[in-house]
Parts: C-alpha cells; sequence; structure tokens
C-alpha cells in the first residue's frame, strides 16, 4: 500500500538528522510533492502527542522559525535545536551551514 501524503512528510522530517534543519518547502519536495510547503506545517500540526519525529528542525526558507518570537513554541523550537549546536544570529539560522539536502 502507498504511503499517505502524510506518512510520505513525516518519513522525510524523520530523515533529517541532528544538527541539521530543513525548510518547509524542501521537505515536500524531497516527500515528492512540490510546492506543497503548507501541507507540510498541516501535517506537522497533526504530530500524534509523544511523537518522535523531530519537528524542530522545520523552519522556513528564510531560516527562520516560523512561530511568533517569544512564544513559548518559538522558545521551545529555538532550545530544541541549539541543543543540537545549531547557531543562531537574528533569530535566523545559517541556511548554508546547517540545511539539510537529504544526503
Amino acid at each position: 500500500m502507498e504511503p499517505s501524503n502524510r506518512e510520505r512528510i513525516w518519513q522525510v522530517i524523520h530523515s533529517i538528522p541532528a544538527g541539521k534543519v530543513s525548510t518547509y518547502g524542501k521537505v515536500a519536495a524531497m516527500a515528492g510533492l512540490p510546492n506543497r510547503a503548507r501541507a507540510v506545517g498541516r501535517y506537522l500540526s497533526e504530530l500524534p502527542e509523544g511523537s518522535r519525529i523531530p519537528w524542530f528542525r522545520v523552519i522556513n526558507a528564510q531560516g527562520k522559525i516560523s512561530f511568533a518570537v517569544g512564544t513559548e513554541r518559538f522558545v521551545t523550537q529555538k532550545q530544541k535545536l541549539q541543543s543540537e549546536d545549531i547557531n543562531f544570529s537574528n533569530n535566523r539560522v545559517d541556511l548554508k551551514t546547517y540545511l539539510w539536502q537529504g544526503e
């Protein structure tokens, strides 16, 4: 049976290694769903409680966390990324350094 779009997205996110990030658009493309970046966000919001999928490794194409700065979710995501030695400058991740290309 063919995996659902949600399962394909979750599989790609599960593959992002510690210390790396990906963007919503790149995750969608790697899952075979080009131009479906918004779907990635929607499927991330549907992760079951306690999931081991590293949702926090997905950021926007500008290298920023998509949650509003200072919110609990923003702080949680930033802390999780920093705990994997991902550095921020002006609340932005250097995609040249940390972007996972699926290698």
